[in-house]
């Protein structure tokens, strides 16, 4: 008998000590808990919009961006507010449409010394421009890849493709380098009668330039706004 009374003693300890763990956790704990979480969070976030409101308000006072203007020369543009991108459009001639697809600065090279860039400038920016003429109704578009340079237009490509995208041939052509020199220039001064001229590149970086900045405040803005959201 005081055998079993020993084997069960220490069975009843065991007993109390799990019936005590499967007890619930005071609330007033688990209210502290969760009151510290919060906190946290609503510091951690109200960090964000500090700096978020500091940067926005930087940008403004010190170089704030100007409204995009909506036409250059005779070119109709289309500023793709929130894409990386922007369109232009114009007639040319009778039956002639200019449609230009050129994006934001997507690629930069060394300066080179004897360079006319400013000596403030370690880099050329580049913008990629591609440049569609349409003729009458007809459903080809002769297309030229080019680069715009602060000061200059380079041509890379020319294809010939139907307004669906869709190459007319499987030949594209040769490398625009490896054309004869005269035709090189040709279609240079083919392309500089419709407008595509390095005047054109010169105000499409100061035109990106400027979207860069309106689109860097445009997404703080709206960052700001989803966080200030409760």
């Amino acid at each position: 008998m005081a055998m079993a009374r020993r084997l069960v003693r220490p069975l009843r300890g065991i007993a109390k000590r799990v019936l005590l763990q499967q007890q619930p956790q005071p609330v007033i704990f688990n209210f502290t808990r969760n009151y510290i979480s919060e906190m946290r969070r609503e510091a951690f976030e109200e960090n964000i919009l500090r700096l978020l409101r500091y940067e926005i308000r930087y940008e403004l006072e010190h170089s704030p961006p100007s409204q995009p203007i909506t036409k250059f020369d005779s070119f109709i543009i289309d500023e793709r507010a929130g894409e990386q991108w922007i369109k232009l459009n114009k007639k040319f001639g009778e039956n002639e449409e200019i449609k230009v697809e050129v994006t934001m600065f997507d690629a930069s090279i060394p300066v080179q010394k004897g360079s006319d860039v400013s000596a403030a400038d370690d880099v050329q920016l580049h913008i990629t421009m591609i440049v569609n003429v349409l003729k009458g109704e007809g459903n080809e578009v002769l297309e030229f890849v080019c680069s715009a340079w602060p000061n200059s237009v380079e041509i890379r490509k020319v294809y010939m493709r139907r307004q669906n995208g869709i190459v007319d041939q499987p030949y594209v052509g040769p490398p625009f380098k490896e054309l004869d020199d005269e035709l090189q220039n040709s279609l240079y001064d083919f392309l500089e009668t419709r407008g595509i001229s390095d005047e054109l590149c010169a105000f499409l970086h100061q035109y990106m330039k400027n979207k860069d900045k309106l689109e860097f405040v445009r997404w703080m803005e709206k960052a700001k706004s989803f966080i200030e959201k409760k």
